[in-house]
């Protein structure tokens, strides 16, 4: 596994499973070359323009953090392979690492606790593969309490494409709230003090959005990745970064399935009881 150390950019999640992620560091462990998770989220303009608002204080000290992704069900893939949790790690794996590694970042801090409450309600009921159900959860809330008392909220709906907004992320401090949604690409900032409220498009080149999904994310990690290889430095996603993102994914997996939350402790989930 790696044998070559050359610079990687490794498609999310990293892995389907923390135990596989942990290989997969262990593998990384002498290379001099870097490895890079792709996580798309981070660079959407809006997203970025949230996290630097969130980082350099604008909104006071972070309180709540809530995520929203209302879209459309998942794609037809190669053999279908995404219909089964078996193949993918889960719906929270596979489709929200994604919202795991965002929680991560913005907070700066790390999770202890995570409760979700999900199921399959909609999508893929009627269809079959060798005589089974596709087994994907289409529908979760999942709240995660971190290490320096932030609490966070992921919302997500698989059947819900009828949108203004596919993703919307909200940051509250104790002395405002900002606000990023897409593709409506805008930021709104507002301060408790000025009682202030400031909208600000964030516009993204046309050529950009017509290019690809994810709101022009994927061009702009692709030029940090190549300035990275050019310049020298370290990845803007780490293999820990995919390997946390994973075990926050799996562990919401476990949650709904038990009903229970899940602690963590280090980079292992444990289901409380």
């Amino acid at each position: 596994m790696l044998p070559a150390n050359l610079p990687i950019l490794a498609q999310k999640p990293l892995c389907t499973s923390a135990e596989d992620c942990q290989r997969v560091l262990k593998a990384a462990a002498g290379r001099t070359a870097p490895v890079w998770v792709a996580m798309e989220y981070r660079y959407m303009p809006p997203v970025t323009r949230l996290i630097e608002e969130v980082h350099k204080g604008t909104i006071g000290k972070l309180r709540m953090l809530s995520l929203r992704e209302h879209r459309y069900p998942f794609l037809q893939k190669v053999d279908d392979w995404n219909r089964f949790a078996r193949n993918t790690g889960g719906t929270m794996v596979e489709k929200c690492c994604h919202f795991f590694d965002l929680m991560r970042l913005i907070t700066a801090a790390e999770p202890i606790r995570l409760y979700a409450s999900g199921g399959q309600a909609v999508n893929h009921l009627n269809e079959r593969y060798n005589g089974e159900t596709p087994d994907i959860i289409d529908n979760a809330f999942v709240i995660v309490d971190f290490d320096d008392g932030v609490r966070a909220c992921l919302d997500l709906c698989m059947f819900a494409e009828i949108s203004r907004d596919q993703e919307e992320i909200v940051a509250v401090g104790d002395s405002g709230k900002i606000e990023c949604g897409i593709p409506s690409s805008t930021v709104t900032i507002g301060l408790r003090e000025s009682d202030r409220l400031e909208h600000i498009p964030i516009p993204v080149d046309a050529g950009l959005l017509a290019a690809g999904h994810h709101h022009g994310s994927t061009f702009f990690q692709h030029k940090q990745f190549f300035e990275m290889v050019r310049s020298g430095g370290a990845p803007d996603v780490s293999l820990e970064d995919g390997l946390k993102a994973v075990a926050m994914g799996a562990a919401a997996e476990t949650s709904i399935r038990s009903g229970l939350p899940v602690e963590f402790i280090g980079n292992a989930a444990i289901q409380a009881v």
